[in-house]
């Protein structure tokens, strides 16, 4: 597995309890929690976005070009 560069989320708190984001080398983003750093899930752009859309509106958003 590559070495990946994660970042937690700005609104994680100190300690295990984090979401974190890395990019892969084909442009795809990676997710993992922290307290499970060795399971990680591969996400194109699109579906982040429309992900994010749907925690922070409640619905989902069209994915950006």
């Amino acid at each position: 597995m590559p070495c990946f560069h994660w970042q937690k989320s700005s609104f994680s708190s100190e300690g295990n309890n984090c979401l974190e984001l890395a990019i892969a080398p084909d442009g795809t983003l990676r997710l993992r929690e922290s307290d499970h750093p060795a399971t990680a899930i591969a996400v194109p752009r699109a579906g982040l976005h429309s992900l994010l859309a749907t925690v922070r509106h409640g619905k989902p958003g069209r994915p950006r070009p």
